[in-house]
């Protein structure tokens, strides 16, 4: 009974840390001090991303607590002092083909979920815009290639860390920029990655996005943003010794907002 206790008090601590450390109580779309989990979702993606890791957490939990026990069975029972005279057994068919078929159904079930999001995060539905970000040392430069200026290019712009100098009150350190992307939400949009020098990566973690620049070659993947807001990232490759230094910043608008955002846009060209 009382290891039934032990059992029990271990279930419920590894759920409550579980719940603690992945679980955000409010709108978090930027990195916090101190923090373990992930960043509040603004795409399906991320949603099931999140979704996926708390119940891979739960299996992991599960299967934890079952190896304990065995390994604390076995220790307490058989040794010598509980058991002088050894068992002279060294195969059971019956545990054996259980322990073999079991582990196997637990991948399977992890599988299904875990195909079905991979295939969603490569789908590339009928995208209504098109960003492409292009990765330089150490700054990144974006092109919305949907619009033309009056001289017929594409409208583009750099977009560079601001420097703590000139941070405004509320602004966060290493990851404010002078420019920020601008898309609108409940839209589907197609980002294409590519690099100019060295490999980069585009990560933004509230979009469950994390796309490698690599030079002279073209990288896409969809983006559908849920909800309005600002969110951060950062490249997440070793690009150099700025490597740090070139934050990501997307601001999600409503649609009419987004066009008077192009619409100034080109005006100033």
């Amino acid at each position: 009974m009382n290891l039934f206790y032990i059992l029990a008090v271990f279930i419920i601590s590894f759920f409550l840390i579980e719940t603690t450390f992945f679980t955000n109580f409010s709108i978090l779309d930027a990195s916090s001090p101190w923090q373990f989990g992930f960043q509040d979702p603004a795409t399906p993606v991320m949603e099931g991303i999140i979704t996926f890791h708390h119940d891979l957490m739960f299996f992991l939990i599960v299967i934890c607590v079952f190896v304990m026990w065995l390994i604390f069975r076995i220790i307490v029972l058989f040794n010598s002092k509980a058991n002088p005279v050894a068992i002279k057994f060294v195969h059971g068919t019956f545990i054996e083909v259980v322990w073999t078929i079991i582990p196997a159904l637990v991948l399977i079930i992890i599988a299904i979920p875990s195909f079905s999001l991979l295939y969603s995060m490569d789908e590339c539905c009928d995208p209504s815009i098109t960003l492409k970000a292009v990765g330089h040392q150490w700054y990144w430069h974006y092109e919305y290639s949907d619009y033309e200026t009056s001289n017929g290019d594409s409208l583009t712009f750099e977009s560079y860390m601001i420097s703590e100098d000139d941070l405004e009150f509320g602004d966060f350190r290493l990851i404010e920029v002078d420019n920020r992307v601008v898309l609108p939400t409940n839209t589907h949009i197609r980002l294409i990655v590519t690099s100019a020098d060295v490999i980069h990566c585009w990560a933004m973690p509230s979009f469950g996005v994390k796309l490698d620049a690599c030079p002279g070659r073209l990288n896409q993947t969809s983006v559908f943003i849920k909800r309005e807001g600002v969110f951060y990232g950062q490249c997440s490759e070793i690009c150099g010794v700025n490597h740090g230094f070139m934050p990501i910043a997307v601001e999600a608008v409503s649609l009419s907002d987004y066009v008077s955002f192009i619409i100034s846009k080109l005006e100033d060209f």
